[in-house]
């Protein structure tokens, strides 16, 4: 008989104290549906201010398949999935939400699609139940990410619910910086990458962990993190004014000299020039100096994760 693959399920909680038990009630009934298959369960509590952890210790405490991880601090949803990934084990990782969002239940048409030969396997959802500015948000990163990883031609909207072998998790825990970014991390090991459909539910209750400022982080993570082409864009930027003020100017010295000799120097058509400039030239700084401060924050080491508590009743049998 051969031997049985290990699943490991990767949960960042955060305000999830309603709703995690449901989702790993979900999940142990799935994975039961089919033999062939063991699992376990890393729940990684991102400090999250209600009482999830709690729920998550009493959870480890009675189910072996459960692993408990509590974070210091609210690190995020990527620096919190890195804590998980670094202690599982599992042929197969599999990340997904806490809010019953991602249909546990469809888990095996994401494990049969990465079977077939590919990487990582992301679902994809025919209908995102989300409110505009996340689903305006997510249209944003994927954008960002077909631009900035040269992905021509890709169609296919991934999420945070995908399944990985652990050649490719092992490659992303190697990454110790402060500015984790999921799909820099998988799309610098490989490209080998399918998608499925699934269903996207409605939230179980409550609203996204995600605010406005925390998607924008997540941004500046994604466009500073593993790439350098923001930063060309400014060149770019920079040679095509200077190129539209070379032609103004020229356009302006040939309407003095040969159509309005009488012509007085223009103070507002000036002055807005040089705001737009400025601007430009100011927001092209701010950009170096994210660049700058992430570099030093690198150098000064600081934590991608710092872990408060853990409860395995593996740990407790070693």
């Amino acid at each position: 008989m051969s031997e049985k693959k290990l699943l490991s399920f990767v949960i960042p909680c955060y305000r999830s104290q309603n709703t995690i038990l449901k989702v790993v009630d979900e999940i142990e009934r799935t994975v039961r549906t089919r033999d062939g298959f063991d699992y376990e369960i890393i729940l990684v509590n991102d400090c999250s201010p209600d009482d999830v952890w709690s729920v998550i210790s009493d959870l480890a405490k009675r189910n072996e398949k459960v692993t408990g991880i509590n974070l210091a601090k609210n690190f995020g949803q990527h620096s919190a999935l890195l804590a998980g990934y670094n202690h599982c084990s599992g042929d197969y990782v599999i990340s997904l939400d806490d809010d019953g969002q991602t249909p546990a239940d469809e888990v095996y048409k994401l494990i049969d699609k990465l079977e077939e030969g590919y990487d990582v396997v992301y679902a994809s959802y025919g209908e995102v139940q989300q409110n505009i500015i996340r689903r305006l948000g997510s249209d944003f990163a994927k954008a960002m990410s077909d631009y900035m990883f040269d992905l021509k031609g890709n169609k296919q909207q991934g999420s945070s619910y995908y399944v990985a072998k652990k050649f490719i998790i092992d490659e992303m825990t190697n990454y110790k910086n402060p500015y984790p970014y999921m799909a820099g991390l998988v799309l610098r090991v490989t490209r080998n990458i399918g998608v499925v459909f699934v269903t996207h539910r409605e939230r179980m209750e409550g609203r996204s962990g995600y605010s406005f400022k925390g998607l924008i982080n997540l941004w500046l993570n994604g466009f500073t993190a593993f790439s350098v082409k923001p930063l060309r864009i400014g060149s770019y930027t920079g040679f095509l004014t200077a190129a539209l003020g070379m032609l103004y100017a020229l356009y302006v010295i040939i309407k003095k000299l040969f159509f309005h000799p009488e012509m007085a120097t223009g103070w507002s058509s000036t002055i807005s020039v040089i705001m737009i400039v400025g601007g430009i030239i100011m927001a092209m700084l701010g950009l170096i100096g994210e660049y700058v401060g992430r570099i030093y924050i690198c150098i000064n080491n600081s934590p991608q994760y710092v872990i408060k508590d853990i409860e395995s009743q593996k740990l407790l049998k070693k």
